[in-house]
């Protein structure tokens, strides 16, 4: 079966604290009637500190779309080769064995996508296929394991590499001062990911299952507004509440499969917010502990979309290893509302020969 080996996940070098933050946001937003809601709603996220490309007085301004779109693409080829790199070795390939690379990311635009240079610089076989996923938001780090193993099921023996690039920073809007978008200026940070799933050998999560959930009627309640001065994120108060009808989802998911979703060994979620955790540790009878690698993510990098559950899988590799054939659950969510989830077992035996290289 497919496997997800251990991920490779950097932040950039530029830091920005909760208490900056707040100072940040009474700066630039003084006087607005909404501004103490949202400094509460900062406060409450549980966001230490986070990681954006530019310090953070350029973060603060805006040159415009075509210079951030700039910056976007420099800083993508700058920092993913390093964690790709790393990611390859964690599963012990080469780039050589790579079949297909899925791209994922919802923070900047590149046509050709980032996957024909990385192709080019990167030593990838030139028959590599090309899998960029820009529309799915933080549901696409779960979406990007999925259709990793999808592909590995129906191309027996191929690898897959998933890099994941947010650079949440560079939708950055001045002029946004709803609740919506104040609280997502203290929440989102900047990351690069990268993981390998192998169709063969190697250690990590065996993928067995996996499936796909919208929530009817709620492709509003997270978007982007496409205007002039690029992407301004849309969030709905009723987001942090969408647990409760996908919590049964996961439930029949994992029933289908014959395991019971609140009685697994790990789980690795998408931590878009702390009401999200808390409750689906709630709706799912769990201690919220089980979600430790998620709240690790959030604390120290802030919600990092399509890669927080990259980075929290890497937690739960660097954690005491887990004993063989533990079982678990991967979920990422986001717009659409947006569930992807998969199922998967702890695994480690002795690689297979690798017959892709060419």
């Amino acid at each position: 079966m497919p496997r997800l080996c251990k991920p490779a996940v950097s932040a950039p070098e530029y830091v920005i604290t909760m208490e900056e933050t707040l100072e940040f946001a009474e700066r630039v937003h003084g006087g607005k009637p909404q501004l103490p809601l949202a400094l509460r709603l900062i406060r409450n996220t549980g966001v230490q500190k986070r990681h954006i490309v530019q310090p953070i007085e350029k973060t603060l301004s805006h040159p415009g779309l075509t210079e951030r779109n700039r910056i976007y693409e420099a800083e993508s080829k700058k920092r993913c080769p390093e964690v790709i790199e790393r990611a390859l070795a964690n599963a012990e390939v080469t780039a050589r064995d790579i079949d297909a690379i899925i791209y994922v990311s919802c923070t900047g635009f590149l046509m050709p996508s980032l996957t024909a240079w990385l192709i080019n610089k990167l030593g990838f076989r030139s028959d590599t296929r090309q899998i960029p996923i820009a529309q799915l938001g933080c549901a696409a780090g779960g979406a990007a394991i999925n259709r990793a193993h999808d592909f590995c099921v129906a191309h027996p023996g191929s690898n897959v590499l998933i890099v994941a690039c947010e650079l949440c920073s560079l939708c950055y809007q001045p002029d946004a001062d709803d609740i919506g978008s104040l609280l997502s200026d203290g929440l989102f940070g900047d990351a690069v990911a990268a993981a390998v799933v192998r169709g063969t050998g190697g250690v990590g999560i065996e993928l067995e299952r996996n499936a796909s959930y919208l929530i009817p009627n709620t492709e509003e309640w997270i978007s982007y507004s496409v205007r002039d001065t690029g992407f301004h994120f849309q969030l709905d108060r009723r987001v942090p509440g969408t647990m409760e009808p996908l919590a049964p989802v996961l439930r029949e998911f994992a029933k289908d499969h014959s395991w019971d979703a609140g009685a697994l060994d790990f789980y690795i979620v998408h931590a878009g917010g702390p009401r999200i955790l808390d409750d689906l540790a709630k709706f799912l009878e769990v201690d919220r502990k089980v979600f430790r690698h998620s709240w690790a993510t959030l604390t120290e990098y802030g919600n990092i979309a399509s890669a927080v559950v990259l980075d929290a899988a890497r937690r739960l590799f660097e954690e005491d290893t887990p004993a063989a054939d533990a079982t678990g659950l991967i979920a990422g969510f986001g717009p659409g509302i947006t569930a992807e989830m998969a199922l998967g077992r702890w695994a480690v035996d002795a690689p297979a020969e690798l017959g892709n290289a060419v």
